[in-house]
């Protein structure tokens, strides 16, 4: 009978990891704290460059049911130089959340896995665990992140090779609205090489709150400031009439006058720190506060909707526990830094900020890919402001026509924002109540704006409940 028994257990190992193809040595059993789930979990390093001993940490998480019905879809977060797995894994989207200790997980029951499978990758090298062995690597910028993650994508399919055909969605938010492009184009070169062995089947690219064009999304600051009343009508239009934005620069402004930069200065003064500019009306979290261990449960300040203010504190704190590190088969060289959202050891080029996404967008809709951008409207730091018009420039441009006119969509019987289409490729999007971490302010409406997307389904215009719903 124990013979019996032990085969049994055999086949079905088998059945899950010799039949699927997958990796049985990135198989991650439970993490810590976990909750009892039903779907599989991966997690591990993909070696881009062996000669410079480069590798991108990886989290995959299958879809919560029919896995191998569900599209793929990689989500990276920006920065530039801030974690995917940080972010959007554990934040966001992904399946968990830190509990208040720290020392747990709790289920996110809004997580993008209930309508496809995800990939969170930490890139480029010198994010969260992702490393390199030539400390040179940590000098970087955009054209290296996009061939390293195309890389990445060839060698990750090598480790599951039955994901080779689905339907792929580039998704992302902020800087991964240089990210995402970027690698869109890498991979539609890769397709239109015929000596490639294989081709990548993308579907969509869908960013939210990017930036795509920063002589446009940096005057929408402070236009959003003084439209929510954060700074009053004489900064603000001090700041519209001396402050040239054409072709504005990132780290030094060309053309911004003394009066420019003193109105600028004030409005960042007047509004404050006390304030969340990633989004204006959510309450923010006192560091002083979070103790040794983070008894972030009884101390934290939260909202009344619920969102936890301090969650960056307990993910931290989670991460960097050791037995969390073994249980994802993360930081396998022992970094000498400690886990955090954002990198302390990358040199990003900061110039690739001034990089126009627009002609990028153009190729990919060229291609007949439909490109999403949809805008938390509580974010300041990159606005629906300055996202919307660029977006119908970018119609205007390609001569798409409005296929579906500007206004609401609703969920659960509310707005969950607003919507236009042009072309039937092009769509821009607001959620209503979001912030610049869509997911993580208005879960419920960014999983139904995101379920919409992958099941390549309209927002729905009518307050009638959708079978979704």
């Amino acid at each position: 009978m124990g013979i019996r028994i032990w085969i049994l257990i055999l086949l079905a190992s088998c059945l899950i990891i010799c039949v699927n193809g997958y990796p049985k040595e990135d198989l991650v059993d439970k993490l810590p704290g976990q909750p009892k789930v039903e779907f599989l979990q991966y997690a591990g390093y993909i070696d881009v460059d062996l000669k410079a001993g480069r590798s991108l940490f990886y989290y995959f998480v299958e879809a919560v049911k029919d896995p191998h019905l569900k599209p793929l879809s990689l989500w990276l977060n920006g920065g530039p130089g801030c974690s995917s797995m940080g972010g959007g894994g554990f934040t966001e989207l992904g399946p968990f959340f830190p509990k208040g200790d720290g020392r747990g997980l709790r289920i996110n029951s809004m997580s993008w896995n209930r309508a496809s499978n995800l990939l969170f990758v930490e890139s480029p090298a010198g994010v969260g665990w992702s490393y390199s062995n030539k400390t040179s690597d940590y000098s970087t910028g955009d054209a290296s992140t996009a061939r390293d993650m195309h890389m990445f994508m060839i060698k990750w399919f090598d480790k599951f090779p039955s994901y080779i055909s689905r339907d792929l969605f580039l998704t992302g938010e902020s800087y991964a609205g240089h990210y995402i492009p970027q690698l869109a184009i890498a991979l539609l070169d890769h397709n239109s090489d015929k000596s490639n062995g294989f081709k990548f089947n993308i579907k969509g690219v869908v960013i939210g709150n990017p930036l795509l064009k920063l002589d446009r999304d940096a005057p929408a600051i402070y236009e959003y400031y003084w439209s929510h009343g954060m700074i009053s009508d004489e900064i603000g239009l001090t700041i519209m009439k001396d402050c040239n934005f054409e072709d504005y620069t990132f780290p030094s402004p060309h053309n911004v006058t003394d009066s420019c930069n003193d109105a600028i200065s004030e409005a960042e003064q007047t509004v404050g720190s006390y304030i969340n500019s990633y989004d204006v009306i959510l309450d923010v979290c006192y560091p002083s506060i979070v103790q040794q261990e983070l008894r972030l449960k009884k101390l934290a300040t939260k909202m009344s909707i619920g969102v936890d203010v301090c969650m960056t504190y307990e993910r931290r704190f989670y991460f960097n526990l050791p037995e969390v590190q073994k249980a994802l088969h993360a930081n396998r060289t022992n970094l000498p830094y400690r886990w955090s959202m954002c990198s302390d050891i990358l040199n990003y080029n900061e110039n690739d900020g001034n990089i126009d996404i627009l002609p990028l967008l153009k190729r990919i809709l060229r291609n007949r890919i439909p490109v999403w951008i949809f805008s938390g409207d509580q974010d300041s730091v990159v606005s629906l402001l300055g996202s919307r018009t660029l977006v119908r420039e970018l119609a205007h441009d390609l001569q798409f026509k409005t296929s579906v006119p500007y206004g609401s969509w609703f969920h659960k019987g509310q707005v969950g924002g607003w919507v236009v289409e042009y072309g039937n490729l092009l769509t821009f999007a607001t959620v209503r109540g979001a912030a610049h971490m869509v997911p993580y302010a208005q879960p419920s409406r960014a999983l139904h704006l995101f379920s919409s997307i992958v099941r390549g389904r309209r927002l729905p215009n009518n307050t009638r409940p959708s079978i979704d719903d």
